[in-house]
């Protein structure tokens, strides 16, 4: 049997020093080992935890150790940066197996006496914190969150001044959680509530999301995804609530001609497919091919046939012109919206590489616009929090076009409660509980 924490400290290493992204280097460390679920369900959460909480272990170790974090020796660091992540943010682990494991750990790396310092820093947060916590905190607002919650600056501020500064506070708490597990179930072939007395039948709890006739989410541990009841009959897939409201927004029709220019991993096209009672015809664009399989596996296992391939960037698919009755394009975005399924995203993301989507946001929404018929219907759709992707786009676009106008959903739609005064979909991850989406829908006049 495979030892979770060893595990969690190659997967961190991995990480840290190669590069590698946080589910890749999970996935590598699970490659021919044999887990317990319980394990299995530790050495995530050490991986992904300690990957999110980075920026506050090192404030610690930088309080705590004599050398600050950044000159720590890689490894040594990372066995810290688990150590202290059990000791903070699990409670069920007991304080003495997190210290003791930690130390064995290094001596099991050959870190020789470092062990020593291993026990002695994580002993002394022990110590500090029976008088309270031991983490400094800077006395600058931005850097406090960032520092309290794990966060870069420039993300912490862009909240601040795009929200408030409790909203703000509250959508960092909400990240730093496991994501919830939802799914959406394939009416053409059964029934919500069928998918969830099979799921009950096996002592799983799934309950429906409000406003969204298709969804289930998960509670608690699931084992392995394709061995739970209705996956391999394609009964119903794994997609967050928040991202069932794009399809249902563009609300496609049996017969219609719908394109989905960003359509990998294929969530939202085997949706629209679903909701046109598969009759019709729905192009499926990538600029990768490989990403673009996924659609067709995807469509393959839930057994739908109307969904045709062109593989190639948006922007140079010119024979698509006012082809399409309804145009979805869910563009490439800095993912702010979903920082709590991809924990090292919050590290990855720079403010310059968000410039750089922003423009091609703008290419894209423009060149889809002229795949639509006129009457027809677009939805533009990311799943980020910053209006420079969101609300900045479409209000430009809309400024250049006036043949082009913003279109509420109706009052009944599923789109409807999370719709804004400004007439677009806004959900906000910690008040409605589901990942950060910001959706509009446009019409050709």
């Amino acid at each position: 049997m495979a030892d979770a924490r060893q595990l969690a400290l190659q997967a961190l290493l991995d990480i840290n020093q190669h590069g590698a992204y946080a589910d890749i280097a999970l996935e590598r460390v699970l490659v021919g080992t044999v887990l317990g679920q319980s394990d299995r369900g530790l050495l995530t959460e050490l991986v992904y935890g300690s990957v999110r909480r980075q920026r506050t272990l090192d404030a610690l170790l930088d309080h705590l150790a004599t050398k600050p974090a950044h000159q720590q020796p890689p490894k040594l660091r990372a066995i810290l940066h688990l150590g202290l992540y059990q000791l903070r943010y699990l409670d069920h682990v007991p304080h003495s197996a997190a210290v003791h494991t930690s130390v064995e750990l290094a001596k099991a790396n050959r870190l020789g006496k470092l062990a020593g310092v291993v026990n002695s820093i994580l002993r002394r947060y022990l110590r500090e914190a029976e008088a309270g916590d031991p983490l400094p905190l800077p006395s600058e607002a931005i850097a406090r969150l960032g520092v309290q919650h794990s966060f870069p600056d420039w993300i912490v501020q862009l909240w601040v001044e795009q929200f408030d500064p409790t909203t703000a506070t509250q959508l960092c708490q909400w990240f730093n959680q496991p994501p919830s597990l939802d799914l959406r179930v394939n009416l053409l072939k059964t029934s919500r509530a069928a998918v969830q007395a099979a799921l009950a039948a096996r002592d799983l709890d799934a309950q429906p999301l409000p406003h969204l006739p298709q969804a289930l989410r998960l509670r608690g541990a699931t084992g392995a995804i394709q061995n739970l009841p209705g996956f391999a009959d394609g009964e119903w897939t794994v997609q967050d609530g928040g991202a069932q409201l794009a399809a249902h927004l563009l609300d496609p029709q049996p017969g219609e001609t719908v394109i989905d220019a960003c359509a990998a991993p294929g969530g939202k096209t085997t949706h629209l497919a679903e909701l046109m009672g598969d009759r019709g015809t729905i192009w499926a664009g990538d600029r990768h091919g490989k990403r673009l399989a996924k659609v067709g596996h995807a469509a393959t296992r839930l057994g739908l046939r109307s969904i045709q391939y062109c593989p190639g960037d948006a922007r140079q698919l010119k024979q698509f012109s006012e082809q399409a009755d309804r145009v979805l394009v869910d563009v490439p975005c800095s993912g702010l919206g979903t920082l709590h399924r991809h924990a090292d995203l919050r590290w990855r993301q720079t403010p310059a590489r968000v410039a750089e989507l922003t423009q091609l946001q703008q290419e894209l929404l423009a060149t889809a616009a002229t795949w639509v018929k006129p009457g027809g219907v677009l939805v533009y759709a990311t799943c980020t929090l910053n209006a420079a992707e969101n609300e900045k786009i479409v209000t430009a676009f809309l400024g250049d076009r006036p043949d082009w106008q913003l279109q509420p959903p109706p009052p009944d739609s599923p789109g409807a409660p999370f719709t804004t005064s400004a007439g677009w979909l806004q959900i906000v991850p910690s008040e409605q509980q589901l990942d950060g989406f910001f959706m509009a829908r446009l019409q050709r006049v």
